[in-house]
């Protein structure tokens, strides 16, 4: 149980309403741009409104004697979590896994302002459950799942950690050209690169690399494993397509570059917050020491 008063630390991210807004200065600039493309403002309107009337309400089910702080998602580098927090995402459920490489252990509970627009894998909660939610969560009573999570960890000592899957290749089109060791095994590819996925994400990417490529590697949310998939190998002279696809409960993937500018590695979709992956650096990624504690509700 924490020793500091407990803080719930709300973290959203802008609707697509105020995104709109801040690419056309005006609500009627954009309301002209959306009717002329046969487009009505009002449902973005209604959904910035649901969004913010969930937040209200949410942030009024903590207890009155609990400190509160809110956090957006462009800024959650730049924000220091505490050990005392309760994390409570608001939105879609691509939240929980912006915020999940940021924490050591805090609870987070996923709360889903749209349900008949997000699926709800992630925020699974109702305003309803957050009163009792929130304090069983400080007492260590709240049920929860611990998902593993990814780590890519550069020789350099840079790392990122995913919820979903680390991608490692180039940052255009063009191939990634890399050395790939999985146990003994190793060679040299010519790829669309490849990604690393907890069980997490083998709902998402992964799954589609899967049912594209009829290979099927089963991962438990909480199991201590991850999988690695190679997009699209390319066979030549120089360059092998064995090393496809695996499992990796024990030692790690590694991969070196053998890029000359372009490398990337990058964690949960989010392309702007990349590690630089040129010629010579070597990366290993493997389950991370730190799983997300999603609270079920």
């Amino acid at each position: 149980m924490a020793t500091n008063t407990p803080r719930a630390v709300f973290v959203t991210r802008e609707s697509d309403y105020e995104l709109l807004l801040a690419r056309h200065a005006t609500r009627e600039q954009a309301r002209f741009f959306l009717e002329t493309r046969g487009q009505r403002i009002a449902l973005l309107e209604d959904r910035h409104r649901q969004l913010h009337d969930t937040l209200r309400q949410a942030r009024l089910a903590v207890p009155g004697d609990w400190r509160q702080a809110q956090v957006h998602r462009p800024d959650l580098d730049r924000f220091l979590f505490g050990p005392e927090d309760v994390v409570v995402p608001v939105g879609q459920d691509g939240l929980v896994a912006n915020v999940a490489k940021y924490l050591t252990g805090q609870p987070v509970l996923g709360v889903n302002p749209s349900p008949d627009l997000y699926d709800g894998v992630l925020v699974r909660l109702a305003l309803r459950q957050l009163p009792e939610l929130l304090r069983a969560s400080v007492a260590g009573r709240a049920p929860a799942e611990h998902r593993t999570m990814v780590e890519a960890s550069l020789d350099t000592g840079e790392r990122l950690l995913a919820l979903n899957e680390v991608f490692v290749g180039h940052r255009s089109h063009q191939s990634a050209r890399y050395t790939i060791a999985a146990g003994d095994a190793r060679e040299d590819h010519s790829s669309s690169g490849l990604i690393v996925a907890s069980g997490t994400g083998a709902t998402g990417w992964a799954r589609s690399i899967m049912e594209a490529t009829g290979t099927h590697l089963p991962l438990g949310l909480d199991e201590r494993a991850v999988a690695y998939f190679v997009r699209e190998p390319f066979p030549s002279i120089a360059t092998r397509t064995a090393l496809r696809a695996g499992k990796l409960a024990g030692a790690p993937l590694t991969v070196t570059s053998r890029m000359n500018d372009g490398g990337v590695i990058f964690a949960d979709g989010m392309e702007q917050d990349f590690l630089a992956f040129d010629w010579g650096r070597r990366v290993s990624v493997a389950p991370a020491a730190n799983a997300l504690h999603l609270v079920n509700g």
